[in-house]
Formats: structure tokens, sequence, C-alpha cells
């Protein structure tokens, strides 16, 4: 019979947050894989436990990860643990968690601390719905594209950013959504906890004079909800061609319809691919 995969959940400042639960799996299981093992054994001489432990983090999953699972399915239980956080998140846990599933091993959560749930929960913005996107790509142009496609998203949006590329993020944010309300949450649960309530324009004239510190969590207000379209899919179609007869790409053309018509961008892109092809 198969082992277990423990999920744990490990505090993202405050060593107070850990669970109850939590030790008492570290403790029980036969061993430890962490993202980095220098923490983990920070986090384990804190309780007071001396485990067999194995790194698994993003540089070396695929042998790892396999390597993991074999002990799993030879009947020992491993208690995974992220640097901070809640592994599988934005977290190459995810793919130890698949390998798993895969092979049916059992794979039980130890709910704890979660830096997107938290910088949410003190944000002040709503929190009913809302759209996580981790880390955006670093590479600018592939950043403001996936930033395009997020334009009508009416759900609050959380992101995480190192602090040296946070101006470059704040400015791509405020160039992409116009002067939106954001939270900026910073050191969570840590000495210098800090969460800023905001807008865009205001947080880059911010840091433009102050040097970000610690690591981010940007909560930011969704797109105002639309009222129905009164306009047509043809005529947002046609509205698009005349703008691409005026030398506009066809995607800057169909961005720019359908902010103005309030048409979905996706139905009214192919749309209007469709037609150009049977022009």
């Amino acid at each position: 019979m198969s082992g277990t995969l423990y999920l744990i959940a490990t505090p993202i400042g405050n060593l107070g947050d850990l669970s109850p639960r939590a030790a008492a799996v570290l403790e029980s299981a036969d061993f430890v894989a962490a993202e980095d093992t220098r923490v983990t054994m920070k986090l384990l001489s804190h309780l007071g436990l001396k485990k067999t432990m194995v790194s698994y983090h993003e540089h070396n999953k695929a042998s790892a990860g396999p390597a993991i699972l074999a002990r799993l399915l030879a009947g020992e239980s491993c208690a995974l643990a992220t640097d901070a956080g809640t592994p599988a998140i934005s977290d190459p846990g995810e793919d130890l968690v698949r390998l798993c599933a895969e092979s049916g091993v059992a794979v039980q959560a130890v709910p704890g601390c979660c830096a997107l749930i938290s910088a949410l929960a003190v944000s002040g913005l709503p929190t009913g719905r809302f759209a996580f996107e981790g880390f955006l790509p670093a590479n600018k142009a592939q950043r403001r594209e996936r930033l395009q496609g997020l334009l009508g998203e009416e759900r609050t949006l959380i992101f995480y950013e190192a602090p040296h590329r946070l101006r470059a993020m704040l400015d791509d944010l405020l160039a992409a959504f116009g002067d939106r309300r954001v939270a900026l949450c910073r050191e969570l649960t840590k000495l210098h906890e800090e969460t800023m309530r905001t807008t865009l324009a205001q947080a880059v004239e911010w840091y433009r004079e102050r040097e970000p510190k610690g690591e981010y969590v940007l909560v930011l207000d969704g797109a105002e909800r639309r009222e129905e379209s009164a306009v047509t899919l043809e005529r947002g179609v046609e509205l698009v061609l005349e703008r691409r007869a005026r030398g506009e790409r066809m995607k800057d053309a169909v961005r720019q319809v359908a902010s103005d018509t309030g048409l979905a961008r996706n139905e009214l892109y192919d749309a209007a691919l469709e037609a150009s092809r049977d022009a």
C-alpha cells in the first residue's frame, strides 16, 4: 500500500503561525521534501525535530519528483514544505501532486498560511471573486501581453512581485489598466509588515522616490462591470475592419473596438478574422 503526500502550509514570516497539526505531521512523516533544506531545517529546529530531508524545487523537480514518488509507492509518507506558504500554489509542488494523482497516491492538504489569501483579506478590495496571477513574466513584452489579456477581468486581481521588479510592474499596470485602486501588501506577518491602500498612479509616484523592500503581493481592483453591449457582433466586426483599412493591426483594432463597445474581445477577434479571410 502506498504512503501519503502531505502538503504542509508553512509560515510566511511568523513561525507562530504554524498549526499544531502541521507540526504533528512533520514529526510523523517518514521524510520531508523541502524547497530549500536550509530554510526547512530552521523550522524543524524551532519545533525540536530532526528529520530525513530531500531537496525538491523548480530546478530539480524533473528528477526529484519521480524519486519521491517511488518512495511514496513503496509505502513511505512524505511531508512537502515550501520556504513559505502553501505547496503547489505558484510552486513546483503542483507537479509532484500531479505525479501522485496519476499514480493513485493519496495527497492530503495540511492548511495554513497562504500569502495571496492573507493579502486579499486585508486589501479592502472586493473578496467575493478574485483571480490569482502569481508572478508575471520578467520579460516586459510578455508581461504586457499578459496584462492586455486581463483588461476586461471584473474579478479582483492578485499578483506576486519581487522588490527589484516592483517599479516596472507598477508602470505596466498603470499603462494597461489606468488609475485603479490597489493594495500593496509587503512582508506579510513579518516585523515590517505593511499594507498600502492607494491607487496605481499614487503607488508609481510613491516608489519613484523610495526603494522597494521585501516581497510584495499586489491586490488590484477589477474592471468595472459593463452593461451588455447594444452593438451587435456584426457591427463590431465592421468597426474592426474599418480600422484595419486605416492601417491598424488586427489585434489593436479588436482591442479598441471591444473596449468601446463592451463586446467580448476573443469572440470579436475570431469573427473579424473570419470576415477578413472571406473579404
